[in-house]
């Protein structure tokens, strides 16, 4: 049963039972890339989606922000149904800001720096003092003096420099929630820790909410709060990050730990792909890939059957758990 957002008041970000359904190609059947997805994110906090490719995580990213409209179910801001009309939505992305995955695409080539991080307050019809506006907000994302950097170009900065840029671009309006896709996924890894050290920075300095779109485990320890594990269109464990990365109970979250390299023990090597989202299988989702399954864990522990016929319910928003059938039975550990 899912968890009613009126339940949750702490909630600035939340969805509940938000379906994304893309027709099937030459009329075969629709791919349900969201399937009945209950999340949220609190002020201040730092949540982190985690999935691999094809799970439907930026998806599910992309419905938050009001670029793609559900299928079903809502989203919320503030506790306010998210409206679609073009007012609402531009009203809407002023307080919640996208920061994509790579710097290069995200900006302009022939727009220097000043222009780059002015842009939304033109769009959005500010009408303060624009010049210490943009200043302010490449001064929080750590380029200073901000002056510096107004009349450069994207080529003559660093991949470290542009991320900075990108995040200015996002801050300079004041948002009060930042949607990062894949934040440092092509920066070098000197660069990272710098721009994960930077969005904890504004979350404890701002209050800004943040949530982070990886398929990186490891990047989730070192930032998050919360973490959300999702397969195959759906969250399958969620909680705390101690709760979830010290103790997984989704088989797929173990799964994806083992394989960090301070992971004790042998890594699990995930057989086969995914299932395609327009062909879902019977029972649970990821039973065809599951290590428990295939070891015989789940006939001792008696849900093997369950395990290949019996769909599981949506995961509550905002409590720990995993959809699992084996992990409901197994004894507690830790």
């Amino acid at each position: 049963m899912t968890e009613d957002i009126g339940d949750l008041p702490q909630a600035l970000l939340a969805a509940r039972g938000l379906r994304v359904d893309f027709p099937g190609r030459r009329g075969g059947p629709s791919a349900r890339a969201v399937d009945g997805v209950d999340l949220t994110v609190a002020a201040g906090e730092i949540t982190a989606l985690v999935g691999e490719s094809g799970c439907g995580k930026t998806t599910l990213a992309r419905a938050l922000l009001g670029l793609v409209r559900p299928t079903g179910g809502e989203v919320r801001f503030g506790g306010e149904p998210l409206a679609y009309t073009s007012r609402a939505l531009k009203a809407y992305r002023k307080r919640v800001q996208l920061v994509l995955q790579d710097p290069s695409g995200s900006l302009n080539p022939r727009h220097t720096v000043y222009d780059a991080v002015a842009e939304g307050l033109r769009v959005h019809g500010y009408r303060g003092d624009e010049r210490e506006a943009v200043a302010g907000a490449l001064a929080r994302a750590g380029l200073r003096p901000p002056e510096r950097f107004f009349l450069r170009y994207p080529h003559e900065l660093s991949g470290g420099q542009r991320q900075r840029v990108v995040i200015a671009g996002a801050l300079v309006l004041e948002p009060e929630l930042i949607v990062a896709d894949e934040p440092v996924a092509s920066l070098d890894a000197s660069v990272r820790g710098e721009i994960l050290a930077l969005l904890l920075r504004l979350r404890d300095e701002l209050g800004l909410a943040a949530l982070v779109v990886t398929h990186d485990l490891g990047l989730a320890w070192n930032i998050a709060d919360r973490v959300a594990v999702m397969y195959l269109g759906r969250i399958v464990e969620s909680g705390t990050v101690e709760e979830v990365l010290t103790n997984p109970q989704h088989p797929y979250t173990q799964a994806m730990l083992s394989v960090l390299p301070e992971s004790p023990g042998e890594p699990v090597v995930l057989g086969g792909e995914p299932p395609d989202p327009s062909r879902v299988p019977p029972g649970c989702r990821f039973h065809a890939r599951c290590q428990v399954l295939a070891s015989g864990e789940a006939e001792r522990a008696g849900v093997a059957g369950d395990c290949r016929t019996k769909d599981l319910p949506v995961l509550a928003a905002g409590v720990r758990g995993a959809a699992c059938h084996w992990a409901a039975v197994r004894a507690p550990t830790g």
